[in-house]
């Protein structure tokens, strides 16, 4: 995926403008952590696991994989409506290809399909707003209501059903009860797992990458229930999540106070693309028009293809 950063709000605010909590949440601190939580936790899902390992993606290239998918979330999170719209249309590009067999079940699995792009979307707007409340200042409860119906304008932009998008804490605490059951762990899952919580050096990853998985693994699996940490074989005593959660909070307020400076010299060495958004989010100038877009109207504007069919 490629992003010129000086695109990123060109013609206006986008889905959700900046007094939106989607803006608050997704360029704080803890967006970065909330994000590695989200991508350890998808190896619950057989299926998502099976496209993963099966691309390899994230062993070839993690630093490059990982960075563009997060840089994903940012871009519908905050870029302009041409922008997102562009960004999502060339990931469903690239998932178009990415079909096979899930070995557990023998049944077949798309990077697409609606239930495999939903458990993508859902895990990570949940886990960076529960980074945001663990380390975070966190949302009122008015801004948290919004901030799901946001959730759910975002998931236009892939394939997710509409009636199956979770619009409230309740409703999301519904979706995990309901796909709980088809929840597994397997060989290739914790591989997966304990590669993004603990990245070696090796593959390109480079030892800046890696350290900064390891890291922030402190303070993502603290978020994480008992359950899964069990399961993936990455438990550890509840006394280091009580160590790591004060000194986290600490660093993320310097971050937040000094407008993410930090955060901006790491970026490079982290994650790039993402590092080029939010510093182009910061300096941003009002765009040409300062009004919000629905991803109906960015897709009729700017879209290459038309209706939501065309994403599957």
């Amino acid at each position: 995926m490629h992003f010129d950063p000086t695109t990123l709000r060109r013609d206006d605010y986008g889905f959700f403008g900046p007094d939106s909590p989607s803006w608050k949440v997704w360029t704080a601190p803890t967006a970065v952590i909330g994000f590695q939580r989200a991508v350890v936790l998808e190896h619950f899902d057989p299926f998502l696991t099976a496209a993963v390992a099966d691309s390899r993606g994230i062993y070839s290239d993690p630093r490059k994989r990982l960075d563009h998918t997060f840089s994903y979330f940012l871009i519908a999170a905050i870029a302009d409506g041409r922008t997102a719209i562009q960004a999502a249309e060339h990931l469903m590009g690239i998932h178009a290809p990415m079909t096979g067999i899930e070995p557990i079940s023998g049944n077949r699995y798309s990077a697409n399909s609606p239930d495999t792009q939903l458990w993508i979307h859902i895990t990570g707007w949940h886990s960076v707003l529960k980074a945001y409340e663990v380390f975070g200042p966190g949302l009122t409860p008015e801004e948290e209501t919004r901030f799901w119906q946001e959730c759910a304008i975002a998931a236009e932009l892939q394939t997710c059903k509409p009636e199956d998008v979770p619009r409230s804490r309740a409703e999301v605490r519904e979706y995990y009860a309901r796909v709980r059951p088809r929840l597994c762990t397997s060989e290739r899952a914790e591989e997966g797992m304990h590669h993004l919580l603990w990245t070696s050096p090796r593959n390109g990853a480079g030892w800046s990458y890696a350290l900064g998985s390891r890291l922030l693994s402190l303070a993502s699996v603290a978020t994480l229930p008992k359950w899964m940490r069990r399961l993936g074989r990455f438990d550890r005593p509840g006394l280091v999540d009580l160590a790591v959660k004060l000194p986290t909070r600490v660093l993320v307020w310097a971050f937040a106070r000094f407008d993410s400076f930090g955060l901006l010299v790491a970026a490079p060495f982290i994650a790039p693309m993402a590092g080029q958004i939010l510093k182009e989010h910061l300096n941003a100038a009002p765009p040409a028009r300062p009004e919000t877009i629905t991803p109906e109207q960015a897709r009729a504007l700017h879209g290459k293809r038309s209706g939501r069919a065309a994403l599957v």
